[in-house]
């Protein structure tokens, strides 16, 4: 495996790691609509961890997630729930992000940090595999 891609990936998950953290704290903080953004994008950088690997990487974030479901998600290298994980996140994102009128709870703050944990960390051990090869 080339060490600059791995590099790349292992960067991008730390990227992903840290806006973890920051969900975290802005969730601990009462910044509910900060902690859904930060949960999003932990997921998000996540994929673009996976995908550093094969050199792809998308403008859009349509472009990410769409490539990684197709690659890494139908052809069950991943759970398919990891398929739902992104499109909640994405549309609470959106919603915490756009809608000024948008109230997220703190059960859902936290149910996006629960997924941005199983998102990582299934993306973690697929990563490692790949790092050994």
């Amino acid at each position: 495996m080339d060490n600059n891609l791995v590099e790349l990936s292992k960067y991008r998950m730390e990227q992903a790691k840290q806006c973890l953290r920051s969900a975290k704290l802005l969730a601990d903080s009462g910044d509910f609509r900060g902690s859904a953004n930060r949960s999003y994008y932990a997921i998000f950088q996540a994929m673009r961890s996976v995908l550093a690997l094969e050199q792809k990487d998308f403008s859009k974030h349509s472009g990410v997630s769409a490539y990684f479901r197709k690659a890494y998600i139908k052809t069950n290298i991943f759970d398919p729930e990891l398929s739902d994980i992104i499109s909640e996140a994405f549309e609470v994102r959106n919603d915490s992000d756009y809608d000024d009128f948008y109230v997220i709870s703190v059960g859902e703050v936290q149910d996006q940090i629960s997924n941005a944990e199983k998102f990582i960390t299934d993306i973690g051990v697929f990563l490692e595999q790949q790092y050994e090869k």
